[in-house]
């Protein structure tokens, strides 16, 4: 029987162990042992194809392990299961894409609240009025009835955390949010992300924004070359790396 996660025994809503990903011969993620606790943001940054976004959507399935296990409220993601208790499952992990993934034909407000309409049968108009209260939450109740094509990036990425949220998930998962976008825009999304962190929401964040890393993230992970290869709250890896890898990285930033 899954457990919810406030019962989880020792308090994760997330653990990875052994998980090992390879694309044909060559490797992506190399024995990732992790753990992600409720009401944690946890950060995980390095270098480019160190395995980042690879590692944050194996946690959904968007992304098939080879070895391992990850757990989430008491069930192994990566176990044998049919389409539709996949489908379950994803709706209680939210993500948020690079590249928003609205649906262009809909409204914001359509947007939103399709997925409760079709995955939990809620009635539209209770969806409707929900979608209205998510839009307002990320600060965009007067673009309810806006399409897509009609918001700024930064504004489509709020639409993309409030559609997330409407499942009421546990778990937030944001692929750099902010990689797509104009660098005035990235301050909106930020705000956003730090008022749920805020607000306890769990979050695991792969994000090129150390401004946001040290200041709102429980803990750092950093990776490189598939592996994990130091986990530290944000004041000790930003003043003290201790791997000679993150050292380096920490470096390049600097300059």
């Amino acid at each position: 029987m899954t457990m919810p996660v406030s019962q989880l025994q020792d308090g994760q809503a997330i653990r990875l162990s052994d998980v090992c990903k390879s694309y044909g011969d060559y490797p992506v993620l190399r024995n990732i042992n992790a753990e992600v606790g409720r009401g944690e943001v946890v950060v995980i940054c390095g270098p480019s194809g160190s395995g980042k976004s690879t590692l944050i959507r194996t946690v959904n399935r968007l992304e098939e392990i080879n070895s391992g296990s990850i757990n989430f409220e008491g069930q192994n993601i990566h176990a044998p299961m049919r389409g539709r208790e996949l489908n379950r499952l994803r709706s209680r992990i939210g993500f948020v894409f690079q590249s928003f993934n609205l649906f262009p034909h809909l409204s914001a407000v359509e947007n939103v609240s399709m997925s409760p309409i079709r995955v939990k049968g809620v009635s539209a108009d209770v969806a409707r009025d929900k979608a209205i209260k998510l839009l307002d939450r990320v600060g965009l109740a007067d673009k309810a009835n806006s399409y897509p094509g009609q918001l700024s990036g930064g504004q489509q990425q709020r639409v993309a955390i409030a559609r997330a949220l409407a499942m009421e998930p546990p778990v937030m998962l944001f692929d750099e949010p902010t990689s797509a976008l104009d660098p005035e825009m990235v301050g909106e999304v930020l705000s956003v992300m730090k008022s749920l962190a805020a607000e306890g929401m769990t979050m695991l964040c792969v994000t090129h924004e150390m401004g946001f890393a040290r200041d709102v993230a429980d803990r750092i992970w950093f990776i490189d070359a598939g592996e994990i290869l130091e986990m530290a709250p944000p004041k000790d890896f930003f003043q003290n790396p201790r791997h000679p890898r993150a050292q380096r990285f920490l470096s390049d930033l600097r300059h």
